[in-house]
């Protein structure tokens, strides 16, 4: 079983920044991405941003610029700069791998933004 424990999130107005974090434990055997998801309210869950295990990081074109992801080892974040009232939503954490279990593909509980205006 592989479990994600995200943290970070909070109330910020727009302009400002937050950082995210989400360590990954259990028995992994090797992680091949990591990745941070956001749902708002009403709407479907979609990608904010990933990276490979080789480093290579894909973003939604609305974060752009403004969003970036890194990871170490088992640990992935997400620095939110210029965060707009848009960016509000519940933002998780997924990783996919293989484990002692076999292959997974596991996600956080998830981590609410919100940005005021």
């Amino acid at each position: 079983q592989v479990q994600l424990v995200e943290s970070g999130g909070g109330l910020v107005q727009a302009g400002g920044s937050l950082r995210l974090s989400c360590a990954a434990s259990g028995r992994i055997f090797s992680i091949t991405a990591m990745g941070w998801y956001r749902q708002a309210p009403g709407k479907q869950r979609e990608l904010v941003a990933k990276i490979s295990s080789g480093g290579r990081t894909n973003y939604a074109d609305s974060v752009k610029g403004r969003f970036t992801i890194s990871r170490n080892m088992v640990t992935v974040y997400l620095q939110m700069n210029s965060l707009k009232p848009e960016d509000t939503a519940v933002y998780y954490c997924n990783a996919d791998g293989a484990g002692a279990g076999g292959a997974f593909s596991s996600w956080g509980q998830g981590t609410q933004v919100t940005v005021s205006s």
